[in-house]
């Protein structure tokens, strides 16, 4: 039966399948017509579905939706809702079964043509392929999810700093992004982590610092031991905020120095501090890649810097192996001596020292 709710334009079905379920669904259109025939293909396919088995189609709003409460944990979250955003004037009409390597092709397309990176295209593509192979293994509503067409992305190189540019770098900065900037490069720290340290989480007694659970990117606590360095920065700024470790001067109505919370490093005052130091192409998460850098050339194992810095993966800490090849030496030392040198008074011999040899023979 189709019917129109009071605070509805388009006309709604209702109906009780031969299994007893009532079914109440709008059909999403105005016209009476378009109407029936989605109430009569509706009927059809859960009579298929009861009578044949065959699974219901599901579409693709409904998939993101689960998906989103399922993945609220993830430390991406944020960004993948972005993607979904893009994703959904493209998607929200379709079932996952339309969703095929063809419709992924005019994704990318469509993505590339915003001018996007590479990078950025995979990402969209990345989280309707999460979705999709969810709906395959998990769920159960999609009988194979499509290969997923990604653009190629250039290797990057790991992006860091000498001492001394370290040094000059600071040196360009406001006391309290220097010092975040000196503790970043002690701990390895993510900028969330720096900004929103709080006194709560440091013992200066037992040189420790920690992370909880909700504030690392892999969901677990991290343990952070305080070097000379970072112990020395925090006795700097013990007083001045009651709550957060670092903060930045500003004056009140009165005059009166007030220090307020610091919610972002990684602003106008550093990028301005980059340009004065001539330092191109940093980012605020290079210290953390400069600090990794430091250790793996001062001989920390690969697996203990994994450690400290909170990795859950350990192809996340192979990258800065190439730093350091000095644990080959004596690998690369054992095939020495193959090749016998040749004698620096050794020449080739020429067609003319051999028509000379042919002649003194005769």
């Amino acid at each position: 039966m189709l019917y129109r709710r009071s605070n509805s334009r388009h006309w709604w079905v209702r109906f009780t399948t031969p299994d007893g379920k009532e079914v109440r669904r709008s059909t999403g259109t105005q016209d009476k017509k378009a109407a029936e025939e989605y109430e009569a293909k509706l009927k059809q396919a859960l009579w298929r579905q009861e009578r044949m088995g065959e699974k219901p189609q599901r579409g693709w709003p409904e998939a993101v939706v689960r998906w989103v409460e399922e993945t609220a944990h993830k430390a991406s979250h944020d960004d993948d809702l972005a993607h979904l955003r893009w994703l959904d004037p493209h998607l929200k009409t379709l079932t996952l079964e339309q969703i095929d390597r063809d419709r992924l092709r005019a994704l990318r397309s469509a993505r590339q043509a915003e001018g996007m990176s590479n990078a950025t295209v995979n990402r969209t593509l990345a989280v309707v392929h999460a979705i999709l192979r969810r709906a395959e293994r998990v769920w159960e509503w999609l009988e194979r999810a499509p290969t997923i067409p990604l653009l190629p992305e250039p290797k990057q190189r790991v992006r860091w700093l000498r001492r001394e540019e370290a040094e000059r770098l600071i040196g360009e900065l406001p006391e309290h992004l220097a010092d975040m900037v000196r503790f970043s490069l002690a701990t390895g720290l993510r900028e969330a982590n720096v900004t929103g340290l709080e006194w709560s989480q440091v013992d200066l007694e037992r040189r420790v610092a920690w992370i909880h659970p909700d504030q690392a990117k892999a969901k677990r606590a991290i343990g952070v031991p305080l070097n000379s360095d970072a112990v020395l920065v925090l006795r700097r700024w013990e007083g001045r905020h009651t709550e957060r470790v670092f903060a930045y001067p500003r004056r009140d109505a009165n005059g009166d120095l007030l220090w307020s919370p610091v919610s972002k490093a990684g602003g106008r005052a550093w990028r301005k501090a980059l340009k004065r130091a001539g330092i191109e192409q940093f980012r605020w998460h290079d210290l953390r890649h400069t600090w990794a850098s430091w250790h793996v050339q001062s001989g920390t194992p690969l697996h203990v810097l994994q450690e400290l810095g909170g990795w859950s993966d350990f192809a996340m800490v192979r990258k800065y192996a190439h730093l350091a090849p000095e644990h080959l030496a004596e690998h690369a030392a054992r095939i020495e001596s193959g090749i016998r040198s040749v004698p620096h008074s050794f020449r080739h011999t020429t067609s003319a020292d051999k028509k000379k040899a042919a002649t003194h023979d005769a």
